[in-house]
């Protein structure tokens, strides 16, 4: 896909990777819908990139539904769809319900919701964009955060999912799978996940340039930090040594932490 004309909407777009995102949309002269929960920020990213400023919920079901009825207005048609806003909430079973359940709204139900929303108009048209940020949690797991690995296993499912029903349809799906960045999230993150992924956190400038890159040649899993397609292939080939090994690692961290 080539940024150049064509209509984006990024949600969590107010700081870290979806700020990124939109300013490097924008320059690559793409029309951007900012989506945050926060309004001020939406709005301050929005004038910086000459955007659209599209504050609320990204991912109720009246909130998706106003968020893409709105940037439909005003851009004209959606070609681009970045569901990016997600939580990183931290426990395992002793997580709350609350917890896990904003953990399935927003890193799960929001790229259903939307789906819903945009598939009718692009499938009518024969074409269509929706780029999932999922982390490479998605592909591997989290460390001292269950609510986020599996609710990022299931968005990768999900994209995957729409990428084998749609495909030949003219709708691409790609999803986008960074280990640590230099964002809120990681900032916010118990000591172990810190210690683990901050020695090679990028930033979120470098995810975006790497986003934009997959974007143009359309493949499915795009890895900003790529050794961790590798991890991916030894997870998949032996599970029971990758379990060990993580077992290992999540004592090793543990104990630095």
């Amino acid at each position: 896909m080539q940024l150049d004309g064509r209509t984006v909407v990024v949600t969590g777009a107010g700081r870290g990777i979806g700020a990124a995102l939109a300013r490097r949309f924008a320059a690559g002269g793409a029309q951007v819908a900012v989506n945050d929960l926060d309004t001020d920020a939406a709005h301050a990213v929005a004038d910086e990139i000459d955007g659209h400023a599209l504050p609320g919920d990204a991912a109720s079901v009246d909130g998706v539904s106003r968020l893409i009825g709105t940037a439909r207005a005003r851009l004209g048609r959606i070609d681009l769809y970045c569901a990016n806003a997600g939580v990183a909430e931290p426990g395992g079973p002793e997580a709350s319900e609350d917890a896990w359940r904003r953990s399935w709204e927003v890193n799960v139900q929001s790229h259903v919701r939307a789906a819903r929303e945009l598939l009718p108009a692009w499938l009518e048209r024969g074409d269509g964009h929706f780029l999932a940020t999922v982390s490479a949690a998605g592909l591997l797991t989290q460390i001292g955060a269950a609510p986020y690995a599996v609710t990022k296993h299931a968005a990768l499912a999900f994209a995957e999912w729409l990428a084998m029903t749609y495909g030949d349809r003219g709708i691409t799906v790609q999803a986008l799978c960074p280990q640590g960045v230099h964002t809120d999230l990681l900032s916010r993150a118990d000591a172990p996940i810190r210690a683990l992924l901050e020695p090679s956190a990028l930033t979120p400038d470098q995810v975006a340039d790497v986003a934009a890159a997959g974007l143009a040649d359309g493949r499915f899993l795009i890895l900003p930090h790529p050794e961790v397609a590798g991890y991916y292939a030894r997870r998949a080939a032996d599970p029971d040594r990758w379990l060990s090994g993580m077992r290992r690692l999540r004592q090793r961290v543990t104990r630095r932490a």
